[in-house]
């Protein structure tokens, strides 16, 4: 399959994640990773950002990469709504009233809080017209075809909606990682299969612990169109 093709309209998106804690182990670098001219070597090199975006009311709105859609510099963390400090009910005010006050950008995963974050986030969203108020993103840690499409699901009627704009491959930190995604029956062929049923708009994955890990994603895989979004999955 073609996944170039495939992922011309992938999400694509940067900006400031807080590094989840170390709690799983990094296997050894590997040989040194081919660079393309289309990699920048010194960070300070990297392009300013082409507009600031636009302020409405109290927030800051800007484009998410190259998926023509606009979302709030801030996102409501999906974490720390499922956590046993807060109610049911209390999470579904703290969504509602991040919303109301112009956040836009719906973080989740798969496995926060045993299932708990998308339960809540999914509740609060289906009250009053507030999904169609956000950009909702999910992740999933399946490896495997069959694994990271029973994620999909499962997070589809957990968050009580019919598609995910953005669903991204989460935790990517082992080298193996982008050999697993690709591979034939890989975790990579759920994502697009699931893009073509509708219930996903957009592709990404994120990363931890080594940049390089990242890059041998991206440059592995030049058929992947997305790049990696630092994840700060347990910051505070």
């Amino acid at each position: 399959m073609d996944y170039r093709r495939v992922l011309l309209g992938t999400a694509e998106a940067s900006g400031p994640r807080a590094t989840e804690a170390a709690s799983a182990a990094v296997s050894p670098p590997g040989p040194a990773l081919p660079r393309s001219a289309n990699l920048i070597a010194d960070p300070a090199d990297l392009p300013f950002v082409t507009s600031p975006g636009t302020l409405r009311g109290e927030m800051l709105y800007r484009m998410l990469g190259r998926t023509g859609q606009e979302v709030s510099a801030i996102g409501l963390g999906g974490f720390h709504i499922g956590k046993k400090v807060l109610t049911d009910e209390g999470a579904v005010k703290l969504i509602h009233q991040a919303v109301d006050r112009g956040i836009t950008f719906m973080d989740n995963c798969w496995d926060y809080n045993e299932g708990n974050s998308e339960l809540r986030m999914g509740l609060a969203l289906e009250k009053g017209g507030y999904r169609q108020k956000v950009f909702l993103m999910s992740k999933m840690d399946g490896r495997t075809k069959t694994e990271a499409a029973a994620q999909i699901d499962t997070s589809l009627k957990r968050l009580r909606t019919d598609h995910i704009d953005l669903v991204q491959h989460h935790e990517i930190l082992r080298y193996d990682d982008p050999d697993r995604v690709f591979a034939e029956g890989g975790a990579m062929e759920a994502f697009v299969e699931a893009k073509q049923a509708g219930k996903l708009r957009f592709i990404g994955f994120t990363g931890h612990k080594d940049p390089r890990i990242h890059l041998q994603m991206l440059e592995s895989q030049p058929r992947a169109a997305f790049i990696s979004i630092p994840c700060r999955c347990r910051s505070t």
